[in-house]
């Protein structure tokens, strides 16, 4: 005989479900023992002192059986009675915010507080209103996601008493404001994104003074301005940096050459301009994905990020940056794009053919006007897309040029105005000539 389960848990139970399924489900007749013989799709349960307890609840089609929510899906307060509680996940639950727009509970949260250790709202566009700041009760939280809701308003700074959260994402919803500062309180924190929200102003100091633990930072797709703060090189551990698509500038900052654990930085689409040579780039050996694109960089492409031999992806497009591309970025062995299109590159690019034949149209030049590729280096099946042929008349222009010194020479050498006279003439004719080869070349 299984265990037993308290009337007031088992009622608690199906009265939660039914505000977010309907009033048409009877848990009674379909799951009589929810937690024994008759599991309900993502309810799982645990023992207590000899009684089943409900300690996880998913609800939205996780899974082909899983509970759906009706289009009228409510909170019931019963849900706050479940007593041993750990995990809460809704996914596709709040799904109109015109016709049946919802809030989360503001009060209640403290009751789970010394249970709950995650909790998860995905894909609820019509869950709309402020993140509650009741969430900063939740003491035993270690997983707070809230990803692609309608929620808005600030972030609530008293979410920094969560100071066993490991997993902060809050990302694309509709939040405002600044990051409070308080987050730097997540000291055990291994993953936060703020992503794809509307957080405006600075990134604040005690923010990277204190996460000494993550490992993952996104707060890309925000208004967020001002510069990288120097403090960002105490995340040692920190292995993806993105804060691409804001509004940062002041250039980059050398603390970034401090974090050499980091895999992917992307700091693309803003307006940060300066230098990529401030960075010492052999530093961080260990990056595979690098996309500092549409920065306002210039200057020139320093050698020293071939010796990046991990990076996959290199984004230096859409930026100001100047002189030749350095032959040494086809000895990146692991490399399956080269985006440099958009730029002030110039001269002849040096590459083997082996290089383009490897590398298709993901080796990106297009856009640099006084780029070119030398004839006869490449067939016709590899030439660099986008990107012009160098054309013959510079060698003759070349030679041009160095037969203009050897005249030059022989006339300081001449100790006659006749052998002047005959040099002059030998010079002129030579000139004629050229200058009827470039025509024919040109037509």
């Amino acid at each position: 005989m299984g265990a037993p389960m308290e009337q007031n848990e088992i009622n608690a139970l199906y009265s939660t479900i039914q505000g977010f399924v309907g009033k048409s489900w009877n848990g009674s007749d379909l799951y009589p023992d929810p937690c024994g013989w008759t599991p309900i799709q993502g309810v799982s349960c645990d023992l207590f002192d000899g009684f089943w307890y409900v300690t996880d609840i998913n609800i939205g089609p996780i899974h082909d059986n899983s509970l759906s929510c009706t289009p009228n899906a409510e909170f019931n307060l019963n849900l706050f009675t479940l007593k041993h509680l750990k995990s809460l996940l809704f996914f596709n639950c709040f799904v109109s915010p015109r016709h049946h727009p919802t809030s989360i509970p503001s009060e209640g949260w403290e009751l789970l507080a010394s249970t709950l250790e995650s909790l998860e709202f995905r894909s609820n566009p019509g869950l709309i209103g402020q993140i509650p700041s009741t969430f900063g009760r939740l003491r035993k939280l270690q997983s707070l996601v809230l990803v692609e809701n309608g929620l808005s308003g600030e972030m609530p700074p008293n979410l920094g008493s969560l100071v066993n959260l490991r997993r902060l994402v809050l990302a694309g919803n509709k939040l405002n404001g600044e990051i409070p500062e308080t987050f730097g309180g997540f000291t055990q924190l291994l993953i936060c994104d703020l992503s794809r929200n509307s957080l405006s102003g600075v990134l604040p100091k005690a923010l990277f003074g204190g996460l000494v633990s993550l490992l993952k930072l996104d707060l890309s797709s925000n208004n967020l301005q001002g510069k990288i703060p120097q403090e960002i090189s105490k995340l040692k551990n920190l292995t993806l940096l993105d804060l691409s698509n804001n509004k940062l500038s002041n250039g980059l900052t050398k603390s970034l050459q401090e974090m050499t654990c980091l895999e992917e930085l992307v700091l693309s689409k803003n307006p940060m301009g300066g230098f990529l040579e401030i960075l010492d780039w052999h530093n961080m050996r260990k990056l595979t994905t690098l996309d500092l694109s549409n920065m306002n960089l210039t200057g020139a492409i320093p050698k020293s990020i071939a010796d990046l031999k991990k990076l996959r992806f290199l984004g230096l497009n859409d930026n100001k940056l100047m002189g030749d591309i350095p032959k040494n970025l086809e000895n990146l062995p692991y490399a399956s794009a080269i985006y440099l299109y958009g730029n002030n590159l110039t001269g002849e690019l040096q590459f083997s053919e082996w290089f383009y034949s490897k590398m298709g149209r993901r080796f990106g030049a297009w856009g640099n006007e006084n780029l070119c590729y030398p004839i006869g280096l490449v067939s016709t099946s590899n030439v660099p897309y986008g990107v012009k042929q160098c054309q013959q008349e510079l060698n003759i222009i070349m030679d041009l040029d160095t037969k203009s010194k050897l005249v030059n020479g022989s006339l300081l050498n001449s100790q006659s105005s006749m052998g002047y006279l005959n040099d002059y003439g030998i010079w002129r004719s030579y000139v004629v000539e050229l200058f009827m080869v470039i025509l024919l070349l040109l037509n």
